[in-house]
């Protein structure tokens, strides 16, 4: 049986694997908006826990939340291209697809949210108490 699909081949290298997702990588921050507003909230995000002073934990917890979002994002923006691929015309199960992608998007987005309100939040009362405010 003749495989004609345009997939990758599996023999690729180890380059061109990564070369192939930087390229992903490029493509979802060219075609999505929404990644450039979650890619500046990130660094906003980080230069407030330089600035505060956070330790390995603390940043191990945002960084993961920060790769959950984008990778999220990723996912998503995945799933919108194999829609377009797949079906142009209005389908249903095709939209549902879409909105639950978005929905995974929206809960990462929130739950990182809530989380470095907790981690940086604490982090401004520290420095406001050492500062008698």
């Amino acid at each position: 049986m003749t495989n004609d699909l345009p997939f990758h081949s599996p023999h690729r290298s180890w380059r061109q694997k990564f070369a192939d997702a930087f390229r992903g990588v490029w493509m979802g921050i060219h075609d999505q908006s929404s990644f450039r507003v979650h890619f500046a909230a990130a660094t906003i995000v980080l230069v407030a826990g330089v600035m505060l002073g956070l330790n390995r934990l603390e940043w191990s917890l945002l960084v993961l939340a920060i790769g959950g979002v984008l990778a999220a994002e990723m996912f998503n923006t995945a799933l919108e291209h194999l829609a377009k691929a797949v079906d142009r015309t209005h389908n249903p199960h095709v939209g549902n697809a879409l909105d639950i992608g978005s929905a995974a998007v929206l809960i990462a987005a929130l739950t990182s949210v809530v989380l470095g309100a907790i981690v940086l939040g604490f982090r401004l009362w520290v420095v406001a108490q050492s500062w008698g405010l």
